[in-house]
């Protein structure tokens, strides 16, 4: 029944009772509703003994699950009660219920021997006692022995003595006469107080001596030892000292035993059967035995021996020698790493055997967990959730427990407890990278995998199961699923047509990746396609134009100077990067010493003179080629058209460009002539320089009317070979004859006439400056200019010379 004042349950039932029978209704003493008692878990827990009660959770009814022996629970103890705790969750809740175990009388008195043998002199005289064995009983109260009745005689009588323990002492009545009668046979009963009654015999043989009248005394009828619990086997009790008056034989003493020691006391202690002395033989335990009854006999050595008893009384005293038992009760199969704050994690009992303040327990956890300890139930512990979870930072728990009693030093008791993290979806899948960059090379083929992102997710299971694709979007007007795909599972990219760098170059969208948790989470990241120029353009020759499908005709003169620019090959390549790195060369000549070609600039050069046996009509086949693998070319046919052969002015211009020997007397009067002209040349500055700070735009018709005069035509552009084959060596202090510059994009052959003027133009393309010009713009002070008039029959040549010595 329920007790308001102790807070507990109390119930009382016999032992031995079936299996499933009623003890109690325990969901109408707890005034609960059998429905809460599953919904809320509820159990019996046993303090550290076997489970002999469980509840019907359906009824509520507390049942017997297993046999109760109130002998084998609790032994001789007068009161014999179990412990339970019955256990509610959601909120936790505790209920103290003891059910005390009655006593039955299921077992007889029994003797340890059937039969005893008793010598008894016949110098006794009426009135000596003679101890006898008890009967031992394995009930309690009036349920053990209560009584002894002895068969009648005409010699002994029975007398028992009360106290804890009913002993019964033969009394001699009458005096024995050994030659009477040497011996009688009793029958001892030993009786209890249950209904029905049990009882159990034991034969006593009396044999009748004669006289050794003296019995060995022990000092003291009773002793008292305390000694402690954990005394090593061997160690000495206590040493009992008899003495008898007779001499010989009748004097000498054997110690034993008493038939009255229990068996647990003669497993554990020993005696000397010479000195008396008693010692440990077996292992002490406090929390088995605290307190034992020794009985002592001492017996002489006499013809008719005679004995004497004591009762020795050992108190054992606790020590610390049991750690603190740590009992699992409830624990989570798993804690969501949501769970807030006194979420219940699991809960323990902590108990100690030992008693006063060695049974005094604490339990502590680490406190770098995020767990507690909750110890607000008495000798109950809740583990409990402190701090926030986070199943990616750790998933798994071991929480050590570590119990320990208040002994000095403390015994310890540890226990690890596991506790699973599960996972909930609060983490966003991440790519590897902030953003992705693929390169794809043009031409590729429909369907290829170009490229693939990754991304991850520290979640698990469903919630770390991602899926790709591509955000909607257009690239130059068209759906971006008609350039790329994305295979949802691994993140991988394919082409959905083929590209063309020429066309696309390049061009972004968004990827994104999202869990499959509940709710879902994503991610976004930008991926740039860069498509990757390939050799698929064959350079396109735009200058010179050809005329005959691959053929161009050009002029030159047959005057032309060696490492004169007579043409220009230019090109051009769709393709980018060393796909688009063009190089010029002669692949095929009809005269292979006569020009050479740049072959970063595609410039034509003359190597040497063109000479009269050298054809009117030269032809050059140019390749062109990018730098790309494999690499692709394009050609083109030039076909030189040579004028002015077997003119008499060119001829007597070559002779003179090409004499080789002046004698002493024309050198001299050169150098006079150039003398005087620079003079000329010098006053004439001088008088420019006046006239146009006076008249800038009188000056400037002076000068204008002058260089018409000497028909000048001033030229700021390096003369000679740029960027010719490396081959090719221009002798010193060569001359150029014609006017104009080499370099220049416009080659001018002039011819003056006071009749008729003839002029021819020669025009290929420019070429590019070179430092080469820094040198000859330096060498302008050296430059000698003057007019010469060539004079035939019929017309009459001026020739505006352009005189260099290259040094």
């Amino acid at each position: 029944m329920w007790n308001p004042v102790l807070g507990l349950i109390r119930y009382s039932i016999p032992e031995e009772l079936q299996l499933g029978s009623f003890v109690g209704d325990i969901a109408e003493d707890l005034d609960l509703d059998v429905k809460q008692l599953s919904i809320r878990s509820f159990r019996i827990v046993s303090r550290p003994r076997k489970q002999y009660l469980d509840v019907n959770l359906d009824t509520g009814i507390l049942l017997v699950k297993d046999r109760i022996d109130r002998e084998e629970i609790c032994g001789l103890s007068l009161s014999c009660v179990l412990s339970l705790d019955g256990l509610l969750q959601n909120p936790l809740k505790l209920y103290p219920i003891a059910v005390e175990i009655v006593d039955v009388n299921d077992n007889a008195p029994i003797f340890t021997k059937r039969q005893f043998r008793i010598e008894i002199s016949e110098l006794s005289t009426p009135g000596s006692r003679f101890p006898l064995e008890s009967a031992y009983d394995s009930d309690i109260g009036t349920n053990a022995v209560q009584t002894y009745e002895l068969h009648p005689n005409n010699y002994f009588i029975l007398d028992v003595r009360s106290g804890e323990e009913k002993m019964p002492v033969l009394v001699l009545q009458s005096s024995l006469d050994r030659e009477t009668e040497s011996s009688h046979s009793l029958t001892l009963i030993a009786k209890d107080g249950g209904v029905p009654v049990r009882s159990g015999v034991s034969q006593i043989s009396i044999i009748v001596k004669d006289a050794n009248d003296n019995a060995p005394v022990f000092p003291e009828s009773e002793y008292g030892v305390n000694i402690f619990e954990n005394l090593a086997t061997g160690t000495q009790v206590i040493i009992l000292n008899a003495a008898d008056l007779d001499d010989g034989p009748n004097g000498e003493i054997i110690y034993s035993l008493g038939s009255h020691t229990s068996i647990t006391a003669r497993e554990l202690f020993g005696i000397d059967s010479k000195t008396g002395e008693i010692r440990v033989i077996g292992k002490l335990d406090y929390e088995a035995n605290k307190v034992f009854e020794i009985t002592v006999q001492a017996v002489d050595r006499g013809s008719e021996a005679m004995s004497g008893h004591c009762v020795v009384f050992v108190n054992i005293i606790d020590v610390n020698d049991n750690p603190p038992e740590v009992t699992l009760t409830s624990l989570s199969t798993a804690v969501s790493e949501d769970a807030p704050i006194g979420t219940l994690v699991a809960l323990f009992r902590a108990t100690d055997k030992d008693s006063g303040r060695y049974g005094q327990v604490q339990c502590q956890i680490s406190n770098k967990l995020p767990f507690k300890l909750d110890s607000s139930l008495e000798n109950y512990y809740g583990i409990l959730v402190q701090n926030p979870l986070d199943r990616e930072n750790t998933s798994l728990y071991d929480v050590s427990i570590t119990c320990s009693d208040a002994g000095n030093p403390p015994l310890i008791s540890e226990k690890t407890v596991r506790v699973d993290v599960s996972d909930i979806n609060d983490n966003a899948p991440r790519f590897t990278q902030s953003s992705y960059t693929a390169n794809v090379m043009e031409n590729n083929a429909i369907g290829a995998s170009i490229f693939s992102i990754t991304a991850f997710d520290p979640d698990v299971g469903l919630n770390a199961l991602l899926k790709y694709c591509i955000l909607e979007t257009q690239v130059h007007n068209v759906p971006i699923n008609t350039y790329i795909s994305i295979d949802s599972e691994t993140g991988v990219l394919f082409a959905q047509r083929t590209f063309d760098y020429e066309e696309l170059k390049n061009f972004l969208f968004q990827a994104q990746v999202v869990d499959s948790g509940s709710p879902s989470l994503a991610s976004n990241v930008s991926v740039k396609v860069i498509i990757l120029d390939q050799n698929d353009n064959v350079p396109v020759i735009v200058q010179p134009k050809a005329e005959f499908g691959a053929t161009a005709i050009e002029t030159i003169s047959r005057l032309v100077e060696p490492g004169s620019l007579i043409a220009k090959v230019s090109a051009t390549d769709a393709d980018v990067g060393q796909n688009a790195q063009l190089s010029y060369s002669i692949f095929q000549s009809s005269n292979h010493n006569l020009f050479t070609i740049s072959p970063d600039t595609g410039e034509i050069w003359t190597i040497r003179h063109i000479e009269n046996k050298d054809a009117n009509k030269q032809s050059l086949m140019i390749v062109v080629k990018d730098n790309g693998t494999p690499s692709l070319s394009a050609t083109i046919t030039i076909i030189l058209s040579v004028i002015g052969s077997d003119t008499e002015t060119f001829s007597s211009a070559s002779d003179l460009a090409e004499e080789p020997v002046f004698t002493h007397d024309l050198s001299f009067s050169l150098v006079i002539a150039l003398g005087a002209i620079s003079i000329i040349f010098l006053v004439i500055l001088i008088f420019l320089a006046v006239m146009v700070r006076k008249n800038r735009n009188a000056s400037i018709r002076q000068q204008c009317s002058l260089m018409a005069c000497c028909c000048l035509e001033s030229r700021h552009s390096l003369n000679g070979l740029q960027k010719a084959s490396q081959e090719l060596q221009i002798p010193p202090n060569y001359v150029e004859v014609f006017g104009g510059d080499p370099l220049s994009q416009r080659f001018r052959y002039e011819t003056c006439s006071t009749l008729q003027s003839t002029k021819r133009d020669f025009t290929p393309s420019r070429p590019s400056r070179s430092s080469t010009d820094k040198y000859y713009f330096q060498n302008m002070s050296i430059r000698k200019e003057g007019t010469t008039k060539i004079n035939s029959e019929n017309q009459s040549i001026p020739l505006n010379n352009e005189v260099r010595h290259l040094q």
